[in-house]
């Protein structure tokens, strides 16, 4: 039987050798009854009746949710100073330990090169306090995240990961930026010997597993929002999903004047103004949030709000008014006008299995018509051209006249003559979400409704990598820890399968690859899994170039020595060489 267990009071948990994937910390809310439409098939195909397009969505009371949790770092300074001047590498580590179903042994091949391993800092590192009736920016609990950080380095983590929260940096009004509290924990991390990947958060904390803290989007964006509420993702039942910008609304100047892209450019280019000393030596990615959690995809499994429950397969998000207007042009173009009034009418919601639902049962279901065929990929190449939209942005601010350069390569033409190829002094990143369920059955439901149109007989990932490519884009992926024999059947998983399909297409584009886990673990059984994605050379084995660890907190103080032994796997030292004869 498989057990959903989660760590208590920062211990390390285990249940027999396969850890289940943990739902359990998703907050319960009450949720208003759902409204349903009538609808019939057309044509072969389904759609609703009412081919008006909606002007106005339903205006239903939002979810109530219980408090967040306190933040994950708050170990006393006392205590991490102990842990500092008492550390020292453990000489030692168990033996790779074999999935419970079956899975082959894991193999690993000699480590060829050091593999580098960064380390998420908690999201609410910076946060906004009253200070005589204004809001500023600061470092929570800086002399323990300074010993946090000197712990990190000295265990042999290369960097450290930052949220940079828009709604932190910009909260006082358009384009009044603040870096202050940043431009301090960057120098923090910088003395202590530690890299940079900051992440351009354009979302809010709060409504995700493991979110401990909540972060809203700027109050005037809010207040926008509060007037204009189309500016959010909505699903059919009219709910707005506030912890980001719709894609729908990417070219509208609505924001005073601006469009959401003009206010990402504008952002990051504040940013590498502020931070181009640091470009290329102590800074070297900017990763680009393009979506909820930071992630390219649609908010079609909110967590926070209790409106979804693993596996369900989730809902499209295509119901504000911008989508569907877009909607309605791309069914007009191809002589179909009947399919632009809404999304698919029977999909489920948002916890249905995908084998109760008309359209994502495996045989015989709508999206393997004409009109599933339509609407999946508009869908997904609405979220395509989101991602090329901010990334050609980003990049145009990072490549600005003046920027920090690198050399990239070195050609050599005729007569010796040496070419020197230039790229910005730190690259750009973006993030992809390991939407794991349902992967195993053929239409791949959770995908699609994340945006995804990766089917059994479709590879949705590979026009991704172009996207990406086309940009110089370094991609990161979740889940590297899972395994398949993890989950309950019944959810079709198969973490494993999805990372070796996004490592293939990644792989074939030339697209730098990193991993990262989804869910704090500390069992043997992740870290096998871990090392065997980073550096395996097994059939499932995926080749990243990086990992980075989610994240510091009171959890990795109290299994200190079980992270620091996963650091000796993933490094270049002799210690680790008896693992490719194991």
């Amino acid at each position: 039987m498989l057990l959903n267990t989660r760590p208590a009071s920062g211990k390390l948990f285990k249940d027999n050798g396969c850890s289940g994937h943990d739902h359990s910390r998703i907050h319960q809310c009450a949720i208003p009854a759902r409204v349903r439409s009538r609808s019939s098939k057309f044509g072969g195909a389904r759609a609703s009746v009412t081919c008006a397009l909606r002007e106005t969505l339903l205006d239903l009371p939002e979810p109530v949710c219980h408090p967040i949790p306190r933040s994950d770092f708050e170990k006393g300074d006392v205590e991490l100073q102990k842990l500092l001047d008492g550390l020292e590498l453990p000489a030692e580590f168990p033996a790779p330990q074999q999935c419970p179903e079956g899975l082959p042994e894991l193999q690993l091949s000699p480590c060829e090169r050091d593999f580098p391993v960064y380390v998420m800092l908690p999201l609410d590192t910076v946060w906004l306090a009253d200070r005589k009736g204004q809001k500023v920016s600061l470092i929570k609990r800086e002399q323990a995240l300074n010993v946090g950080l000197q712990m990190l380095k000295k265990a042999g983590v290369e960097g450290v990961m930052i949220d940079v929260w828009w709604g932190i940096v910009e909260h006082a009004g358009p384009k009044h930026y603040d870096f202050s509290a940043y431009q301090r924990l960057f120098a923090t991390a910088a003395q202590a010997g530690l890299k940079i990947q900051a992440v351009m958060s354009f979302h809010a904390a709060g409504g995700n597993v493991g979110d401990t803290c909540k972060i809203s989007l700027p109050k005037w964006i809010s207040d926008i929002g509060a007037s204009n509420p189309d500016i959010f993702y909505t699903d059919k039942h009219g709910y707005r999903n506030k912890e980001c910008l719709s894609l729908g609304c990417d070219s509208e100047p609505l924001f005073w004047g601006r469009t959401p892209v003009d206010i990402y450019r504008d952002f990051i280019s504040a940013f590498a103004d502020t931070f181009d000393d640091l470009a290329g030596s102590k800074l070297v990615e900017v990763t680009v949030g393009l979506g909820p959690a930071g992630e390219l995809r649609y908010p079609a499994y909110p967590e926070g709000d209790g409106r979804w429950r693993f596996p369900g397969v989730g809902e499209f998000q295509c119901y504000d008014k911008y989508m569907l207007a877009d909607l309605k042009q791309a069914a007009y173009a191809v002589g179909r006008p009947e399919w632009g009034c809404e999304g698919p009418h029977d999909c489920g919601d948002y916890n249905s299995p995908a084998w109760d639902t008309d359209f994502f049962v495996s045989s015989g279901g709508s999206w393997d018509t004409e009109y599933g065929n339509f609407f999946l990929s508009w869908y997904s190449n609405l979220l395509l051209q989101h991602a090329d939209r901010i990334l050609a942005a980003a990049s145009e601010a990072l490549n600005k006249p003046g920027r920090a350069k690198r050399a990239a390569k070195v050609l050599k033409g005729k007569n010796d003559e040496v070419t020197y190829v230039f790229e910005p002094g730190c690259h750009l990143g973006a993030k992809l979400a390991g939407v794991h369920w349902w992967f195993k059955s053929r239409a791949h439901a959770a995908e699609l409704t994340a945006g995804y149109y990766n089917t059994r007989e479709r590879d949705g990932y590979a026009p991704l990598m172009e996207v990406l490519k086309k940009y110089h884009t370094h991609l990161s992926f979740t889940c590297v820890e899972m395994r398949d024999c993890e989950h309950p059947p019944e959810g079709r998983c198969s973490p494993q399968g999805l990372l070796q399909q996004v490592t293939s297409a990644s792989m074939a584009a030339g697209i730098p690859l990193s991993g990262e886990n989804a869910l704090q673990r500390y069992d043997q059984q992740a870290f096998d899994r871990i090392a065997e994605s980073a550096v395996g050379r097994s059939a499932r084995a995926g080749r990243l170039q990086q990992l980075t660890f989610l994240r510091m907190g009171d959890l990795m103080f109290d299994n200190w020595g079980a992270f620091t032994q996963l650091l000796q796997r993933l490094h270049c030292n002799p210690q680790a060489q008896h693992l490719s004869n194991a």
